[in-house]
């Protein structure tokens, strides 16, 4: 038993090991032009330690992103705890997440290579795992205070997570990302402010 559980330590170890080396390279030049062997060498492991954890540099990546989508959480989360009311909070998370977008870190690995590297419907997927609880946790919420008019909570939340996802993208492409960014959020609070109670 003892054994058992010093090995699943030294597996989270080296996984954990393996991570910390990727995520940066990824970040500063992108999956294309980092190679298994230098994020192996960064982390002072083998080839064999990355094959037997993750499979290859794809899955590696995959992880990564799983992270770095995790700490997006959590950034959005934060940004709405101290929000003052429900509608306060969708506009806070919406700020928040935008926020975020304007990070080299996303933008290369979460916005830029995703899609390539894990493909477009599983990437989709692993925002929605990520995003979508979010986006109707707040919109229940609203609905719930009176704020927004009652609706289906999970289809107003998939649109407004394909509104999020275009804006991030739209963002992550601009030559002037700031300005882009002020864009994508005026645009997004126009769209919830449609959803206000009172207005129709």
């Amino acid at each position: 038993m003892v054994e058992r559980r010093r090995q699943e330590d030294r597996s989270r170890a080296t996984r954990a090991a393996l991570i910390s080396a990727a995520r940066p390279l990824f970040a500063k030049r992108g999956f294309a032009d980092v190679s298994a062997e230098e994020i192996v060498s960064s982390a002072g492991l083998t080839r064999g330690a990355l094959g037997h954890h993750f499979g290859g540099k794809p899955e590696l990546f995959r992880a990564v992103l799983e992270q770095l989508e995790q700490e997006l959480n959590d950034r959005i989360l934060a940004g709405v705890a101290e929000s003052r009311d429900a509608w306060s909070a969708l506009i806070d998370g919406v700020g928040a997440f935008l926020d975020a977008c304007e990070d080299p870190e996303v933008i290369q690995i979460a916005l830029t290579d995703a899609p390539a590297v894990v493909g477009w419907s599983e990437w989709r997927e692993i925002e929605e795992a990520h995003c979508l609880g979010l986006i109707i946790a707040g919109l229940e919420r609203a609905v719930a205070d009176g704020v927004i008019t009652r609706q289906p909570v999970e289809v107003a939340a998939r649109l407004m997570l394909s509104a999020v996802i275009e804006a991030a993208l739209l963002i992550a492409a601009a030559q002037d990302r700031p300005a882009a960014r002020t864009a994508a959020e005026q645009v997004l609070v126009s769209l919830l402010s449609g959803l206000r109670e009172g207005r129709r």
